[in-house]
């Protein structure tokens, strides 16, 4: 009830833009599919939980979908917003979903570099795929509805600082950021959004 509180009034465009969609899409056998892209550090993991709330709906998030180790080579990572499963968000979550099947899948573990177990779920009456890359071009035409989540640089650092540690901060400053900003500007990804948020 907390988090509903302190974001209620911020949130409430999102909100009620979904509304808006449901009611568009009554009678259709499939869910509303919602993309939360943004900048690191920016609040799209805290828009996706508030809207799980609200909603009572299925959250799926790109975290889960960071290549495999085998993935990794140097022509995939030099790919624009390669550093990404996308094919498995598509297989594994989107294309199910889409046709109000089950949705399976094995979210990987960043700390122990591997597929974990399997996650099921049945769709709802609406989806939302939180994270970064989510706009993705591969992925961005599943989505009844994109959100993009801005912050500015400085405000951006602190928050993540505050979150990750100085360690974890410099490697968000020399590699996670620089690949999110080519993907953003290279993918047009602020251009193909819905709607616009800014840091609370």
């Amino acid at each position: 009830m907390e988090l509903k509180a302190c974001c209620k009034e911020r949130f409430e465009p999102v909100v009620q833009a979904i509304r808006k969609l449901q009611k568009e899409k009554e009678g259709l056998d499939e869910p509303l599919i919602v993309a939360i892209d943004g900048r690191c550090g920016s609040g799209k993991t805290t828009l996706g939980e508030y809207l799980e709330q609200v909603f009572d709906c299925n959250l799926f998030r790109m975290d889960d979908f960071f290549l495999r180790m085998e993935q990794r080579t140097p022509q995939r990572l030099k790919e624009t917003g390669g550093n990404v499963d996308y094919e498995r968000v598509e297989a594994e979550v989107l294309q199910p979903a889409k046709r109000g099947m089950t949705v399976s899948y094995r979210r990987f573990d960043c700390s122990r570099m591997e597929l974990t177990e399997v996650r099921t779920f049945q769709p709802q009456g609406i989806l939302l795929v939180e994270g970064a890359y989510s706009c993705h071009p591969k992925l961005r035409d599943y989505f009844d509805l994109r959100i993009f989540v801005s912050i500015d640089p400085e405000m951006q650092m602190q928050r993540i600082l505050l979150r990750n540690g100085s360690e974890r901060a410099e490697m968000f400053r020399n590699r996670w950021i620089p690949l999110e900003e080519n993907y953003i500007a290279q993918c047009q990804v602020e251009e193909v959004c819905d709607l616009h948020l800014g840091a609370d």
